[in-house]
């Protein structure tokens, strides 16, 4: 079901009891199109005391401010050199001037290191960073967002696929977030704008909705796909692997011999990108949901990506410079009435992504991330009782759900072959969710 809050919000009585009610107003987000593939406007470089990079950063003009009078599109700060409670005076000093400024569906990206575990007057600043962004994501309205990007070394070449994506209409559902890089060189060096050219990707779930449009992101970036879901879906499945030129494979992920079949159906029998997103629910409180419905979610969910993943990775299926990417939720890191099964699987991902993203690095060569989606529009939540529906859409600091297309921009992000310096990440796709925020 559309929502159609943010239209009548955008009529004149709509405006007017909005105002008088003290209702949000949804801005229209402004997302990736093949006319419009960038936010259209300048960036803005400032930075707060010293900076620590040892170089320029990429794809940010080394400027200190807009040679041009057009509203910023973005703005930039580098608050890597910030390692002083004094030294916080700087953000204020750069960003208040320019924040009122930044165009609508702008983007404002703070620059940071890691918290020292021997210097605490540096762990305190950098770490004050972390609420003066979530904060100031909730503060910008107009559809702008504002995240935090924490630096694994001096180094800034491996910042190239993050600001990319952060700083681009791609990233319109992402704010209030922090993304931790390490110093890994990154990888890939062809066109950005198809940054998986000649590579072979596997999604789950890919049939309809969130999974499906994964897939054609996939392949709008150079992928070649392969669509799985299971059996009792292959209409959909035929018309979604059609449709994008892959190949649909019907196969429950739960089967014993899942793994095998998997690689039977790829080409050369390796991929380069594996994207966990097929779920189910059985929602119940726990007082009420019979064991069954408990095994169902947890063997789909959790234990079926930890098994194929593991067999994949074993045979060495996923090839070096490759990537995993799962599908958490926003109910396993905040809970929610009634997905207690639901809930504990997707905390799993996130328990699974943490743990075996450095040794797959090491071992393989390979990323381990995730995606948490919060409420996404999908035939799902349309289902969703009405005042529920709306909480899920209204209480986030972008004040509308996100789509199908967020979740898979963020997918194609973690998956690009540059963000070698990205493991170990659980991304909130939510608009920046009120929920377990």
């Amino acid at each position: 079901m559309a929502d159609r809050y943010p239209t009548f919000t955008g009529t004149g009585p709509g405006r007017f009891l909005a105002r008088r009610l003290g209702l949000p107003r949804p801005a229209p987000l402004r997302r990736w199109t093949p006319d419009a593939p960038d936010l259209g406007g300048p960036v803005v470089l400032r930075t707060a005391g010293v900076s620590a990079l040892t170089g320029p950063l990429p794809g940010v003009p080394a400027q200190e401010a807009s040679r041009s009078g057009d509203r910023p599109a973005a703005v930039v700060l580098d608050a890597t050199g910030v390692a002083t409670a004094a030294g916080l005076a700087e953000v204020h000093a750069a960003l208040h001037p320019l924040v009122r400024s930044v165009a609508e569906s702008g983007r404002i990206v703070v620059l940071g290191t890691r918290p020292s575990a021997d210097d605490h007057h540096q762990a305190a600043a950098q770490q004050a960073l972390e609420g003066f962004v979530r904060s100031l994501a909730k503060e910008t309205g107009g559809g702008r967002t504002a995240n935090l990007v924490r630096l694994g070394s001096p180094d800034p070449a491996h910042t190239g696929s993050t600001l990319r994506f952060l700083l681009s209409s791609r990233s319109a559902y992402v704010s209030g977030q922090v993304v931790e890089l390490t110093g890994a060189v990154p990888g890939g060096s062809g066109d950005p704008s198809r940054p998986l050219a000649g590579r072979t990707a596997l999604v789950t779930g890919a049939a309809r909705g969130i999974g499906a449009a994964v897939a054609e992101v996939l392949v709008r970036d150079g992928a070649q796909v392969v669509c799985l879901d299971v059996p009792g879906a292959g209409d959909d499945l035929a018309r979604t692997a059609g449709r994008l030129r892959g190949t649909p494979l019907p196969l429950d992920i739960t089967a014993p011999d899942a793994a095998e079949r998997i690689m039977a159906a790829l080409p050369g029998g390796e991929l380069d990108v594996l994207v966990h997103n097929a779920g189910i629910t059985r929602d119940r409180r726990l007082a009420n949901m019979p064991a069954e419905s408990w095994a169902q979610v947890l063997t789909v969910n959790l234990a079926a990506v930890l098994d194929t993943t593991d067999a994949l990775l074993k045979a060495g299926a996923v090839r070096r410079g490759g990537g995993v990417v799962a599908t958490a939720s926003i109910a396993g890191i905040a809970g929610n009435t009634g997905q207690t099964n639901y809930a504990a699987a997707k905390a799993g991902i996130i328990g699974l992504v943490r743990s075996l993203a450095p040794r797959a690095a090491a071992e393989h060569g390979v990323t381990v991330n995730a995606v948490a989606p919060g409420f996404i529009e999908t035939r799902m939540t349309a289902a969703v009782p009405l005042l529920i529906r709306e909480a899920g859409r209204r209480m986030n600091s972008l004040a509308q759900g996100g789509l199908p297309v967020d979740v898979a921009e963020a997918t194609a992000y973690l998956a690009d072959p540059a963000s070698t310096a990205v493991n170990g990440q659980v991304l909130r796709v939510c608009g920046q969710s009120l929920l377990g925020a």
